[in-house]
Order: C-alpha cells, then sequence, then structure tokens
C-alpha cells in the first residue's frame, strides 16, 4: 500500500488493512453504512458476487503514550483531526523553520483513547462478518514493534468470532463449519504455527481454491474455548 509506505518508519501509528466489496467501499465513505450490521441475507438476496469487485480500507489508530514517555514528557507528533484525517506535525523540523505540518486522509482514523471494541465495530466488523454470506475477507495489523499489533489483531478476532457464533445460533436453518489455520512468514520460511514441525512449507496457486499454503493444518473448531485454546497454542510458538 502506497500509504503504508509513507507512514513506515514511524512508531506511533497502527495500520488496520481491510477488504470488502465495492458497494461496501463507497457506503463507507460516504457515511451511509451502519457499521457493525451483518448483512448475510442481503448479500445473498442480491444475487451478484459482490467478491469479485474489492477494495482496500486503510484505518488508522493512533498509538498512545506509554507510561514511561509521559513520565520523560515526551510528545506525540500525531493528532487525529476527524474519522478520516490524521495530522502531522515534525518537531525537528519545526526547529529549523521548515514546513512542519502534514495532514493524511484515511478511510478511517482513531484517536490513542479509543478501545479496540471501537475499532472492531466501526472499522472491520462489517467486513469480518462478510465472510457468512461466502465473501473472502481479510483484515491485517502493520506496525512496528510495540505498536499494539498483536493487542488489537487477538481483540478482533474475538469479537469476530463471538459474532459469528451469534449469527450461527440465530440461523439455525443453515449449517456452517468453522475452520482455524494460522502460519507465520519470517524472512520468506513459512511456519505452521498448529504444528511443532518447523519445516518450512510451500505456498502453490491451486486452480479451485487459489493460493494455498501445502500441509498446512486445518482444524474444525467445535466451539469458543476450543479457538481459545487454539489461538494460545500459536501465541505460546
Amino acid at each position: 500500500l502506497p500509504i503504508s509506505s509513507t507512514f513506515s518508519n514511524l512508531p506511533e501509528l497502527l495500520f488496520l488493512s481491510t477488504s470488502l466489496p465495492l458497494q461496501y467501499k463507497a457506503a463507507l465513505l460516504g457515511r451511509t453504512v451502519k457499521m457493525g450490521a451483518i448483512h448475510g441475507e442481503e448479500l445473498n438476496k442480491s444475487g451478484k458476487t459482490l467478491g469479485r469487485e474489492e477494495k482496500i480500507l486503510v484505518l488508522v489508530i493512533l498509538r498512545p503514550l506509554s507510561e514511561k514517555e509521559l513520565s520523560n514528557n515526551e510528545v506525540t507528533d500525531w493528532e487525529c483531526i476527524n474519522e478520516s484525517t490524521v495530522l502531522y506535525r515534525n518537531s525537528l523540523q519545526e526547529r529549523f523553520g521548515l514546513p512542519t505540518a502534514y495532514s493524511y486522509g484515511l478511510d478511517r482514523v482513531f484517536s490513542g483513547d479509543c478501545t479496540t471494541k471501537q475499532v472492531y465495530e466501526e472499522g472491520t466488523k462489517e467486513i469480518a462478518l462478510s465472510v457468512v454470506s461466502g465473501i473472502n475477507s481479510s483484515v491485517f495489523a502493520y506496525g512496528q514493534t510495540s505498536s499494539g499489533k498483536t493487542y488489537t489483531m487477538r481483540g478482533i478476532t474475538e469479537y469476530t468470532v463471538a459474532d459469528i457464533y451469534d449469527y450461527i445460533q440465530r440461523h439455525e436453518e443453515r449449517a456452517f463449519v468453522l475452520k482455524f489455520s494460522a502460519m507465520e512468514i519470517y524472512n520468506e520460511n513459512v511456519r505452521d504455527l498448529l504444528s511443532s514441525d518447523n519445516t518450512s512449507l510451500r505456498i502453490l496457486d491451486d486452480p479451485e481454491k487459489g493460493t494455498i499454503v501445502e500441509k498446512l493444518t486445518e482444524e474444525t473448531v467445535t466451539d469458543w474455548n476450543h479457538l481459545k485454546k487454539l489461538m494460545s497454542i500459536c501465541e505460546g510458538r
């Protein structure tokens, strides 16, 4: 993402990128979508394969200052102007009389005091839950070490799964199968986080499934507690 490369060396920002159908993109930018609603029925009735037209949404979360930073009287150069604009003031350039303020427009900007629940409800829930309608979707975090990626993504994952199970319970007329896989890509090596074998796996192109990871463990999730156990195994590796 071009926007990510612009901010690649700034530890105070956490990026969330989300993929969703084109009509959701337009609605979100126009602020006409009620974020957090599950539109499984509406998508199925439309008769359109919306997943073929996708856009990338870029969400930014401003990292709050740590206790250590506050005790050192440090200040942040970033400010959330509104829901879609972040302002950067370069304090170093200011000393030399150079331009100091730069504003950037994004799909959604969250201030440092926002909760993970708020990020999920307003930024990713609509995309994450589109899977119940057969649409592939993805949410991933990008940022430097200690910018909050793991903390944020764990919360988003837990909220997503809880809502998916709630949806399943309210739609007993449909059959659902939930499967879980986890992998780590590091130094071009792909490692299965559900396996004790550290052998690097191969990434292949399947004519029917698309891009797949060969021999990646796939667990059928039985319930919420089972999923939490699987996530704990992955985090321990």
